[in-house]
């Protein structure tokens, strides 16, 4: 049974830690019945959702939202998605505003008129990176999942590995030290890598149990 999980790196950097555990996990489920897509924020310009409702009575189906920026390409790929990996920085304890920003605009798909409750039962999971430990890992994948539970999407989890969803530190141990010369320290936290691919195994196994259902169901 193939399925489709897209991806969505909320980092403002260009080839963040963020991103780049969001790929080693969507690499780790890599098949030829699950096919994979990463798309990166950090050179989108996404507007906030102002909650006007245009979605509501004017959406069409080429237009989602009344906002006609970089959104518009990501919806048709949220749409097509069996399972979606959202995987954001922490800042303060909570998602970056380039995801917040990516999640409120998604209200046009379970409220618009043409795409109305389009997100229903689709699978979601979560991936968050911080620099230090303890510093609010949980509290940002929480408010991920609340966004998931509003449209009525089923949340994924690693389980006993992580609770949560995938879950990172960029800096040495998450201590805030780090080495200038590696970049990408989040790789080596290994507890944190296999974390984020528990995440994205569990994704894609909720993600074909709820299409072959859907199969069953016709």
């Amino acid at each position: 049974m193939a399925v489709r999980i897209l991806g969505i790196c909320g980092s403002p950097v260009k080839d963040s830690n963020t991103q780049r555990l969001l790929a080693d996990a969507l690499d780790s489920i890599a098949a030829e019945e699950v096919q994979t897509e990463l798309v990166a924020l950090h050179d989108k310009t996404i507007h906030d959702c102002v909650q006007c409702n245009w979605c509501l009575t004017k959406q069409k189906d080429d237009q989602y939202c009344a906002f006609e920026d970089d959104m518009a390409p990501i919806y048709p790929k949220i749409l097509a998605a069996d399972g979606l990996l959202m995987a954001t920085p922490v800042y303060l304890a909570r998602v970056s505003g380039l995801m917040a920003a990516l999640l409120d605009r998604m209200r046009a798909l379970d409220y618009g008129k043409r795409a109305k409750n389009a997100l229903r039962h689709k699978i979601g999971a979560g991936i968050a990176v911080s620099w230090y430990r303890n510093s609010g890992i949980e509290t940002t994948l929480t408010s991920i999942h609340w966004a998931y539970h509003n449209w009525q999407m089923i949340v994924a989890t690693p389980g006993s590995r992580s609770t949560f969803g995938g879950g990172g530190v960029s800096s040495i141990g998450g201590s805030g030290n780090f080495d200038p010369a590696e970049r990408h320290h989040v790789l080596s936290d290994d507890f944190g890598v296999e974390s984020a691919r528990a995440t994205a195994a569990s994704l894609v196994e909720l993600a074909k149990i709820v299409k072959a259902g859907r199969a069953a169901l016709k």
